[in-house]
Order: structure tokens, then sequence, then C-alpha cells
């Protein structure tokens, strides 16, 4: 979604995107070149394979309940918690039921 976000506003994260059958979707709030931050909604049993970024990422789970695994070792990460992925670690997402993440990622 390439809608551009009014700035200095009150958002409720939750109405920002709605779930797709079947989907991961995504809207970027900030993308600037020092960092990112990104909303997902992940259908259930949706999810990213393993990957690495070069840079450290932080989860925020704002609906629902996901098992990301990193270097292959799973965390359960619900609705009102955070983890932060390492840089350089293989990490993937598997949505246990449908779930909703803000992704922060610090590019300095």
């Amino acid at each position: 979604m390439s809608e551009k976000v009014d700035l200095a506003h009150v958002f409720d994260l939750a109405k920002m995107l709605d779930y797709q059958e079947g989907s991961v979707v995504s809207r970027t709030i900030i993308n600037k070149e020092v960092g990112t931050v990104t909303l997902f909604s992940f259908d259930k049993d949706e999810g990213l394979s393993e990957h690495t970024t070069p840079f450290d990422a932080l989860v925020y789970v704002f609906d629902g309940e996901v098992e990301i695994s990193i270097s292959k070792k799973p965390h359960i990460v619900k609705k009102g918690q955070m983890i932060i992925m390492p840089a350089h670690e293989p990490h993937a997402l598997k949505a246990l039921n449908q779930f909703k993440m803000m992704l922060v990622m610090i590019k300095a």
C-alpha cells in the first residue's frame, strides 16, 4: 500500500489494515534511509519462510499469536508482546491464528 500516512496523528494500529483470507498484507508507515516501520496482518497458517536481514528488527504483536523461530529456536509471541530478531540470525514466522504485527527495522 503506497498511500501517504498523515504525520502528527493518533493511529489505531489494529484498524490500519485488515485480514485477508489466505494472505499476508503489509502497509509501510515510515520508510526512511535509516529505518522502516511496517504493519503486517497474517491469516492463520500463513507465514514468512526462513531468511536473514543485515539489521536488528523489532516485532510488536498487536493482535493474535505467532511462532517466530530465530536460529531454529521457536518463540511464541502474543498480543501485547514483542521480540527482537538479531541481525544475521535466520528467522521465520508462522501465524498460529490470525495476527497483526508492527515491524521496526533500524538500519543505522
